[in-house]
């Protein structure tokens, strides 16, 4: 499946997020917990512990495995069992906003092929939460910026 969504701020913005799935949880409902397996720079193959919610209370566990990452361009993921799955994020500037184009492949075992017998428009809608839920978290980081600025300019200083 694929999906190509317009957010209205720029690949600087919209790609750490897709980079980076300890942050995944600020944005992303079904995802429940990531934490990093191992230390330093993540690069080609670092792993994140992972857990995320479906169908309600069903948790999964597994690991998000990164697979190619080309810096504010394109980010691609492998979800391992029972996921099996792989997610390619390419963020194209598009005016003062940014094109992603994401590509959703895989193979899921055991009862989570229940997920995959979803019609594809409701598929769809539940993968299109996750940029929703981004885009609110990049509006709320454009009121407190803009507050922040506000206060410094009524306290008559100047922002550094």
């Amino acid at each position: 499946m694929s999906l190509d969504v317009r957010l209205s701020h720029p690949p600087a913005r919209v790609f750490p997020y897709l980079a980076d799935p300890a942050r995944w949880p600020e944005f992303a409902p079904a995802v429940e917990f990531r934490q990093r397996i191992g230390e330093g720079l993540p690069e080609i193959g670092s792993r994140w512990w992972a857990v995320d919610r479906i169908l309600g209370p069903f948790k999964v566990r597994f690991a998000d495995v990164l697979e190619v990452i080309e810096p504010e361009h394109r980010v691609v993921w492998h979800s391992t069992s029972p996921w099996n799955s792989r997610v390619e994020y390419v963020c194209v500037a598009e005016g003062e906003g940014t094109r992603v184009l994401a590509d959703y492949a895989g193979d899921v075992a055991g009862w989570l092929r229940l997920v995959a017998l979803l019609p594809t428009f409701v598929l769809r809608r539940i993968l299109l939460r996750d940029f929703r839920g981004l885009t609110r978290v990049l509006e709320a980081e454009d009121r407190t910026t803009a507050a922040s600025s506000a206060e410094i300019s009524s306290a008559g200083l100047r922002p550094a």
